[in-house]
């Protein structure tokens, strides 16, 4: 009798729960799928997701005592607090826990072994983060929110995994030929480029001014084409790491 209580509160958390997975699942089958020259198994994906969902945790620890901090500093305008809060608190906290995780992960990883991998180990780090966050919004606000973040919030956080996968991707590359200098610029640059992409995401988001909404709709809309067209291009154009440097020519496009 008291399962047949529940039973209807069990089925509608399920259908949450599903509504907020989905949308990550699906992207990272197709990441998965755009891979060319040699599938990673799908156990140590897993663990690459799994690891997204522990940044994730780390990103939060970040953003409240950030948060904080900044909370106890007076006299900045509304633009100086909300640029300071979504470029540099949430987006290096977000971005920076993506990219700990995901260098501890893969780095040494035998299976990094082609340049596109770089971009589904990042875009799998970034859905297992999108993929948590997703759950908790969903279960506390129901799936109309699970609607809006499918076609906003997760596909964004996919977008930011291959900016920073195209650049992680080309860094394991130069190291793997012995080149520092590239590597280390092309490092700094997979957590730059997130960074500034996700800052400008909430800040736009967040803007009351007037048209912001079309702004924030045009920027999504030229962000997720940008994507789409790297994620082509950059598994048309995958390469295998070799030794040689007269052989290799790691390219973005």
């Amino acid at each position: 009798m008291f399962y047949f209580m529940l039973y209807p509160f069990i089925v509608y958390s399920r259908i949450l729960i599903l509504a907020a997975i989905i949308p990550a699942v699906f992207l990272m089958v197709y990441v998965y799928k755009s891979d060319r020259l040699e599938k990673e198994s799908p156990t140590f994906l897993g663990s690459v997701a799994v690891s997204g969902i522990l940044s994730s945790l780390l990103a939060l620890v970040i953003e409240w005592i950030a948060g904080a901090v900044l909370d106890s500093v007076g006299g900045l305008s509304e633009t100086a607090y909300n640029a300071i809060l979504y470029f540099v608190i949430v987006a290096g906290a977000e971005e920076g826990s993506k990219y700990i995780f995901l260098r501890r992960k893969t780095w040494r990883s035998r299976e990094f072994n082609c340049q596109y991998d770089g971009v589904v180990y990042a875009v799998f780090v970034s859905l297992g983060f999108a993929l948590w966050e997703n759950i908790s919004y969903v279960m506390r606000w129901g799936l109309s929110v699970a609607l809006m973040r499918s076609i906003t919030a997760i596909p964004g956080h996919a977008c930011f995994g291959v900016f920073m996968g195209v650049f992680y991707g080309l860094a394991r590359g130069y190291a793997f030929i012995g080149d520092k200098t590239k590597k280390n610029v092309m490092n700094v640059l997979s957590i730059v480029a997130p960074m500034l992409l996700h800052g400008a995401y909430d800040f736009i988001a967040s803007s009351t001014a007037e048209n912001a909404s079309w702004y924030f709709v045009a920027f999504v809309a030229v962000m997720f084409i940008t994507s789409l067209v790297l994620i082509k291009k950059m598994s048309r154009n995958d390469q295998y790491f070799r030794l040689n440097r007269n052989t290799i020519d790691f390219e973005i496009l």
